[in-house]
């Protein structure tokens, strides 16, 4: 008969009923062909009618003593409720109405008994267990094929447990007796064999099974480095939680393993406790109608065969309870023995073991939490019950005669230690008092971990889980990194979801400010974690923790979080990726104040992007660029660049939509920002697009040459000339490398050569992706570039390096071919029209420095060059001739002067001008030296600068020697050579004392202005013995003046560089021999032609005047500034007030208060 088609309901709830149960059953038992009497077919527990149906009752009672049968009172009670009455009792009904699948009106009969106070055992225990509600029909299933003998099927219960597995204990009111019941081993054995080989008798599988399998194959895979296989086997069960068993079903006891199922396979498995999987149902034939009406000798004849029955089993336990005895004695023994070698024995441990040899109290009904793998030192003593394979131990204390029944242990005592024992007839009580001063073990919770020591894998686990909390808040913080690996570890194989969760949040919350190496320790540990446990864990597990610390108030923890979700994106369920992860990162981004956390929030994002696959998220990723492009921090701006960018246009790649989404996005937003800047242009907007569109290069020449028509001709296994170190310009970031977006260095010089040659030979026919970059992009950007103003010189700048890096990336056949004969159509200069051209507008415009510097300095061959010195020679000419402001060649001037590369370059296209025979054009190179003197070196300024403005300074026309005077001051201002400074003041005094300029009004006005501008910081004996005397002269000069508006133009000019000298640093004779004699010559002026300087100039007299007496007495101070040294109050407003009146340019007048450099 199959042991696993009963089932385990027919349970009594009567403590004395359960007293009068067999209690251990041994491996004597007499099998169906033994042969039992029957009982009468009209008995009501009759499976049958027809049948002998006490052979099926019988045998359930005579061969697994350990089954729960019907007990003796319930007997007694039947068959006196058949002899004396006719009342059906209610444990019949009940039985009938499982029997029948009446499910509902058990149910309702079982809640009336409730509320009346008479609640039925059979029904309480039906209806607690799930698994009777897993089958899949409403009928029982088939039994005839099962060799179940006369009496018929028993219904099997709902679930996976096997006899060795079930956990019958749940089913028992009191679940202290569940070691009291033992299934005879060989029956059992032999029952599961026929049951679990024979294909024909096996039963489909149910739910429950499937999803316990399920569980257990995903479970086998984890174990054994499967995890695709596993990721691919649960994605296949999308139905079920593979992390919690209580997903299968509840209250059903987890079997062991795959591995051990197979290992004990035929044989009963080892289970912490000693349960069996029964059923107790109605049969077929039970209550058939004529239950009612008994006859009193077939009565009689059943109360003699259970009797019989009942004492056969008497004499089997209590051949059996002798048996257990006799171990009993025999471990006692061995205990003694060990007692003395390992620990003093308690205090009690003699009635302790007189008590285990004499109680037949069971165990505890469930398994301690560290399923009792352990070797409690401080238990040693204690007896261990027999350990046989039909009578699995509840709990297991293991000791050197019993290590190796653990199939799972790792660590194990070893059986051969033996102690010397002393030749000394002490007694145990006093051995014990002896050894009782070894102060070995505290009554407390370290003391309790210290005694047990663990005995495999998981109850390492659960002894670090238990111990971890408590050590890291007792270890150093600039130590506890070291806890990194143990919390890590145990938090992977801990069992209990609420101890991983507890470690995980000991690991975020670890140090209370983590630095950078501590964060990378925690964040590799993540990774670690992440790896061996799979995404849904990760997921349940991981990504909690960052949620709540993504507003901690330490910075260094959220940016803990911000590294954290990048790192764990690739390991995290696609779903979560891109939503719960994704949003995290946006609102760390728009909210946190710290810079170093949105740099890491922005490389996080740069991974995300690397990982997602939904087109739908284009529009957030790129609002989530414009977001980071225009922070505040540059360390954010740089992340942007350097990561996100590359990682997202990589993205877009894949989709298509670079060409045709992103760039038109970022050029449609700089045309829109050209539109609403034309009183004033955004550039910091505009920056942050040109930055983007620059850091979108390396990107886009990557699809040219990946979509072109020769990339299938691409051959790696011949030779391959390496690429030279300066083709490309030095990425930002491995990001932005083209080898890297490519794939390798050996891929991108094949591909290389091709392109070139096709440039060169085959043009662009058929090439789609570079037909769009030559007839969309650049037109677009030259049109730009157009209508950009030439003074935003930061516009201009950020233009000249994107064309810079635009055809440097492309390469020189590509700007030569492509881009330079763009920019000559919309510049068209030529020699033949440069006479007649009265001006072209796109020459005053940013076009003209964008080509120069951004185009032409690409390459630096002797042609390139040539280029670039011809193009500023005509553009200097043109704009000189056709009287075209001059902005735009300055522009230029200005870039180029940066670098001194340039210098020579520069002063070749100058010396074209200076010996140019238009005056237009020498006084255009004039005004140029001016620019360019600040970045050369005194050696150039010497040989080639100062020749060329004597050479002009003597020039026919005076306007062309009147424009070398702000570059001889410039000069002035930055050079320190002596003799160089000498040659140049002798040149201005010529201008100054030469009789042939005293009428020349425009010259005076630019010698004033210079001498302002320079005056403050020149050189001090240049200024004392040159610049001061002269105003002096000119302020005197200038009273004597009989144009009015020369005066006055005079006078504004002087007050304007004695506003700007007043900083200045003056000696005393100085102030009353020049600076004093100049500021009254200047008010005498001012009273007449301007009213409010003359007060202010009176201030200032006045000032100087009180500053002379000072000094007179000793009080002077070091550095005297006229303007911010008044006295007094009164004088302080007075002052203020009439500066706030003056209607003149404060170009010069804001010099009063700047210092000398």
């Amino acid at each position: 008969m199959a042991a696993g088609s009963v089932n385990p309901f027919n349970l009594s709830d009567s403590e004395d009923e359960a007293e009068q149960r067999p209690e251990n059953g041994v491996d004597a038992e007499r099998s169906l062909s033994d042969g039992a009497p029957g009982l009468p077919s009209n008995n009501p527990f009759s499976p049958q009618a027809d049948a002998e149906p006490p052979a099926l009752l019988l045998f359930i009672t005579r061969t697994s003593p350990s089954v729960e049968g019907i007990s003796a009172a319930a007997a007694d009670a039947a068959m006196a409720s058949g002899l004396a009455e006719t009342r059906v009792s209610v444990d019949m009904i009940a039985a009938q109405l499982i029997r029948d699948q009446y499910i509902l009106t058990a149910l309702e009969f079982h809640t009336e008994l409730l509320e009346s106070g008479r609640e039925l055992p059979r029904l309480r225990d039906y209806f607690s267990n799930p698994g009777n509600f897993e089958r899949q029909s409403g009928t029982p299933p088939a039994c005839k094929d099962q060799g179940l003998g006369p009496g018929g099927p028993l219904n099997r219960a709902g679930s996976i447990s096997t006899l060795d597995s079930l956990d019958f204990a749940r089913y028992s009111d009191d679940g202290n007796r569940e070691s009291d019941e033992r299934v005879a081993e060989g029956d059992t054995q032999e029952r599961n064999k026929n049951y679990k080989s024979d294909p024909e008798i096996q039963e489909p599988i149910r739910p429950l099974e499937k999803r316990a399998l399920n569980f257990l194959v995903n479970e086998y895979l984890l174990k054994n480095e499967c995890k695709l296989s596993a990721i691919t086997f649960s994605d296949e069960n999308d139905d079920q939680d593979f992390e919690l068993w209580d997903d299968v079903g509840l209250n059903i006891p987890k079997p062991p393993d795959l591995l051990q199922i197979y290992r004990n396979c035929g044989s009963a498995l080892p289970s912490p406790r000693d349960t069996v999987d029964i059923s107790v149902g109605v049969e077929s034939g039970e209550l058939t109608g004529n239950y009612i009406v008994q006859k009193p000798d077939l009565l009689q004849q059943q109360q003699t065969e259970m009797v019989e029955e009942f004492e056969y089993q008497i004499s089997l336990l209590n051949e059996e309870k002798q048996s257990l005895a006799d171990q009993v004695k025999k471990l006692q023994s061995e205990i003694q023995s060990l007692r003395r070698t390992v620990s003093p024995p308690p205090p009690d441990q003699g009635s302790h073991l007189n008590s285990l040899s004499s109680s037949s109290s069971p165990p505890p009904p469930r398994p301690p939490l560290d399923n009792g793998q352990y070797l409690d030192i401080r238990r040693a003593s204690e007896p261990d019950k027999p350990h046989t394979e039909s009578n699995p131990p509840t709990q297991t204390v293991s000791s050197p005669t019993h290590t190796s029944t653990q199939p799972h242990a790792k660590l194990k005592c070893r059986g051969t230690v033996v102690f010397d024992q002393p030749n000394r007839k002490l007694s145990p009580a006093f051995q014990q008092a002896l050894l009782s001063f070894c102060k070995m073990s505290a009554d407390s919770r370290l003391g309790a971990e210290v005694s047990r020591i663990a005995d495999n894998e998981e109850s390492v686990m659960l002894m670090l889980g238990r111990c971890l909390p408590h050590i890291v808040p007792n270890v150093l913080l600039a130590k506890r990194e070291e806890l990194i690996p143990l919390i890590l570890c145990t938090a992977c194989l801990h069992p209990e979801p609420k101890e991983r969760d507890q470690l995980l949040h000991i690991l975020f919350n670890l140090i209370k400010r983590p630095d950078d190496e501590q964060r990378r320790m925690i964040l590799t540990g993540c990774v670690a974690f992440a790896r061996h446990v799979g995404p849904t864990r990760v997921e349940a597990e991981l990504l909690p923790q960052c949620w709540e610390q993504i507003n901690h108030k330490y910075s260094e923890r959220r940016l803990l979080v911000a590294e954290a979700c990048g790192a764990l994106a690739p390991y995290l369920p696609k779903e979560i990726r891109i939503s719960l992860v994704l949003s995290m990162l946006q609102q760390m981004l728009a909210e946190d104040k710290a810079d170093m956390v949105r740099e890491a929030v922005v490389k996080s994002l740069a991974i995300i992007m690397g990982y997602i696959d939904d087109p739908d998220k284009y529009s957030q990723g790129f609002e989530l660029m414009l977001l980071s492009l225009g922070d505040p921090s540059e360390r954010v701006v740089s992340a942007i660049h350097q990561v996100f960018i590359p990682a997202f246009a990589a993205w877009t790649t894949e989709l298509g939509i670079l060409q045709t989404t992103l760039f038109p996005s970022l050029l449609a937003r700089i045309e829109k920002l050209l539109k609403q800047g034309e009183h004033g242009l955004d550039e910091h907007k505009l920056h942050m697009f040109l930055s983007a569109l620059q850091s979108l290069i390396p990107p886009l020449f990557s699809v040219v040459i990946q979509n072109a028509p020769f990339t299938h001709r691409v051959n790696l296994q011949g030779d391959i000339p390496p690429i030279e170190v300066t083709r490309f310009p030095r990425p930002a970031s491995p990001l932005q490398d083209v080898a890297t977006v490519v794939g390798s260095r050996e891929m991108l010089g094949g591909l290389l050569i091709l392109y070139d040659y096709q440039l060169e030979h085959e043009g662009t026919t058929g090439w789609d992706s570079m037909l769009w970059v030559v007839n969309q992009l650049l037109p677009q950007l030259i049109e730009i570039v157009g209508r950009i103003t030439v003074t935003s010189t930061t516009c201009v700048h950020e233009f000249s390096r994107f064309f810079w890096r635009l055809c440097r990336t492309f390469g020189k056949i590509f700007t030569n071919t492509k881009v330079k004969p763009q920019f000559q159509e919309i510049l068209r200069l030529s020699e033949e029209n440069v006479d007649a051209l009265t001006g072209n507008a796109v020459l005053i415009k940013a076009t003209v420095p964008v080509y120069a510097t951004g185009v032409l300095t690409c390459y630096n061959q002797d042609e390139d060059r040539k280029l670039l010195v011809g193009f500023l020679e005509d553009v200097m000419t043109t704009l000189s001739l056709s009287h075209a402001p001059l902005d735009s060649l300055k522009a230029s001037f200005i870039e180029l002067g940066a670098n001194p590369v340039y210098h020579e370059l520069l002063l070749t296209v100058l010396w074209y001008g200076v010996v140019h025979t238009s005056a237009l054009v020498r006084c255009t190179a004039a005004c140029m030296f001016e620019l360019l003197v600040k970045g050369v070196n005194e050696t150039l300024v010497a040989q080639r600068v100062v020749p060329a403005l004597i050479t002009l300074s003597s020039d026919p026309e005076i306007s062309v020697r009147i424009s070398t005077i702000p570059a001889f001051g410039t000069i002035m201002e930055t050079v320190t050579h002596k003799e160089l400074l000498e040659r140049v003041k002798m040149q201005l005094a010529s201008f100054l004392e030469d009789p042939q300029y005293q009428d020349q009004h425009s010259l005076h006005m630019e010698i004033i202005r210079t001498f302002g501008r320079v005056g403050p910081n020149t050189e001090p004996r240049f200024r004392d013995e040159f610049v001061l005397p002269h105003l002096h002269k000119l302020a005197l000069g200038n009273n004597a003046q009989a144009t009015e508006r020369k005066r006055i133009d005079i006078a504004t000019q002087l007050f304007e560089a004695y506003s700007a000298l007043s900083c200045c640093f003056i000696s005393e004779e100085l102030m009353v021999n020049h600076f004093l004699p100049g500021l009254r010559c200047l008010r005498t002026d001012m009273e007449r032609l301007s009213p409010e300087h003359e007060v202010i100039l009176s201030s200032m007299i006045k000032e100087g005047e009180t500053k002379v007496e000072n000094r007179g007495i000793g009080q002077a101070e070091g550095s005297v500034s006229i303007a911010a040294s008044l006295v007094g109050e009164d004088a302080k407003t007075k002052f203020l007030s009439k500066m706030g009146q003056l209607t003149t340019s404060g170009a010069m007048l804001a010099n009063v208060f700047q210092r000398k450099k």
